[in-house]
């Protein structure tokens, strides 16, 4: 089976899939986005996924699409293409209207979606660890809308790349700790975790989320709260959680080693308490 989108309605192969140029979300970069993935031809977590689409939506005053109709859209292309580890790419715009900051009320959304197979980390940056750099967060204001307007976060990336390291860290001007460039950041620091609180500032992410329930279940104690970088730098453990990401260990940032410079043991704990999560989750 190929590679196949979903467009307005229609499932068809991606090399197919196109739309109007004066789409809002490639003209404004006025669209938001998800990003779900399966394990074992079971979809993690779809509801929580479709409660953020919904509230990003509603933030920039989309029209309403009805939730039943996206996740139809969404199994049909899932069950189409057979993909027992799938990665599945939403995207919807405001819709199509000639070019003007300026919107009206009754746009169509346009609705594109993509499925491939997930493109999994390799096994080395579970085993030995991940390095970052940090990055001054110059993002606009609502990191919390998952929107398209995403070019900070990848140049920030390739600020990375280029540096040989794995990811960046964003660091407000007041050297407060936020996220990495696609997923949460938690750090453990006596036993402890610590990640940012939800704020403006940064994503509700659906791992994180995973992540908190899985540490309730499992007696850790974990502290939503600010904290800066040389916290950061002293911190035990440091980790990235994302759909793709799931848990991933930072050992090394901006050149410094995170405590013995080796995976922790809570990270470790984590990931496995995740995939079980994920593994054991029921079908959408």
């Amino acid at each position: 089976m190929p590679d196949l989108a979903y467009l307005n309605g229609e499932i068809m192969p991606i090399e197919k899939a196109t739309v109007p140029i004066e789409d809002r979300g490639y003209q404004f970069g006025d669209g938001i986005y998800e990003f779900v993935a399966s394990y074992a031809g079971r979809l993690f977590m779809l509801e929580e996924h479709l409660d953020r689409l919904e509230r990003s939506m509603g933030e920039l005053a989309f029209d309403a699409i009805a939730r039943e109709d996206i996740k139809k859209a969404i199994l049909d292309l899932f069950d189409m293409a057979c993909y027992p580890r799938a990665g599945i790419y939403i995207q919807i715009s405001r819709g199509v209207a000639p070019r003007n900051h300026a919107f009206s009320a009754g746009m169509s959304p346009q609705i594109v979606m993509t499925i491939r197979a997930v493109n999994e980390l390799p096994e080395a940056l579970r085993s030995s660890g991940a390095s970052a750099i940090t990055v001054q967060d110059i993002r606009w204001g609502r990191c919390d809308i998952k929107s398209v307007q995403l070019v900070p976060n990848c140049l920030a990336k390739q600020k990375a790349l280029d540096a040989g390291c794995n990811d960046a860290i964003f660091v407000s001007d007041q050297n407060v700790v936020r996220e990495g460039t696609s997923s949460n950041l938690f750090i453990v620091s006596d036993g402890r975790l610590i990640t940012h609180p939800l704020t403006h500032n940064i994503l509700p992410g659906i791992t994180r989320l995973a992540i908190l329930r899985v540490c309730q279940s499992a007696g850790l104690e974990v502290q939503e709260s600010f904290f800066g970088i040389e916290e950061l730098y002293g911190a035990d453990e440091v980790f990235l959680t994302g759909t793709v990401t799931e848990v991933l260990p930072i050992v090394r940032i901006d050149e410094k080693p995170i405590g013995d410079a080796a995976v922790g043991p809570i990270t470790r704990r984590l990931h496995a308490l995740l995939r079980e999560k994920a593994l054991a989750d029921t079908p959408a």
